[in-house]
């Protein structure tokens, strides 16, 4: 039954953080997950990659982000021009592509290292595209550290997907795109832990986001 996901997600959050933050996400997970009719509630600790070989020293457990900061976060950034190019670095299952698309993104990417999550993402996304058929997704399995950020892309999301060393390796890629085909970027990144590395390669706040000192948000740019 529908609810005992929502019970177990409730009690995991209460016992890391706090009952009332628990309540107020699991309000939200229920209204965005019937909104957009996906699933991809959950947390996973990544230990069946692990068991699989699979090197997660530099990943961050596995949350989607909750559904108040993301639709905050795309409320504010359909406000500036530019393209409707989206990608999530780090994609889980899927979340963020979804509500970007009913944001307006008619073009969705995702990159993840889990094949397990990137097939879930590929299921909840064809069957968006399926119902509109306006909206181009592509799922990519990979490390992002060696991922090359395709040329089209003006919007990156991020839910500190993982440590400092790996963000470096990954804003580096983003600036290079950006060097080798001049656009500006935007980047919407919750629970931005490592956004001084943003900041060292020239990106600028625009936008922040922060809700009890809990659900952090923000958005930098850089132009081309």
């Amino acid at each position: 039954m529908r609810f005992i996901p929502y019970l177990r997600y409730f009690w995991y959050i209460t016992w890391h953080w706090d009952p009332f933050i628990a309540l107020f996400t699991i309000y939200h997970e229920v209204r965005g997950e019937k909104k957009y009719h996906i699933h991809t509630m959950g947390e996973d600790e990544l230990i069946s990659l692990k068991e699989k070989g699979v090197d997660i020293s530099h990943a961050s457990i596995y949350m989607p982000l909750n559904y108040y900061v993301l639709e905050k976060l795309m409320e504010e950034i359909i406000k500036y021009d530019g393209n409707k190019t989206f990608l999530d670095i780090g994609c889980g299952k899927g979340r963020a592509m979804i509500v970007a698309a009913a944001y307006g993104f008619d073009r969705v990417w995702g990159v993840d290292f889990s094949k397990d999550f990137c097939e879930e993402a590929e299921t909840i996304t064809t069957l968006y595209a399926r119902a509109n058929p306006g909206t181009h997704f592509t799922v990519i399995q990979a490390d992002a550290s060696a991922y090359d950020i395709p040329e089209e892309i003006s919007t990156i999301f991020l839910f500190n997907p993982f440590d400092e060393v790996m963000m470096w390796l990954v804003v580096s890629r983003i600036v290079q795109s950006q060097e080798n085909h001049p656009r500006c970027i935007r980047i919407l990144y919750a629970n931005p832990q490592h956004k001084s590395v943003f900041l060292d390669f020239g990106f600028t706040e625009i936008f922040r986001l922060n809700k009890w000192n809990f659900f952090e948000a923000v958005i930098l740019q850089k132009a081309s």
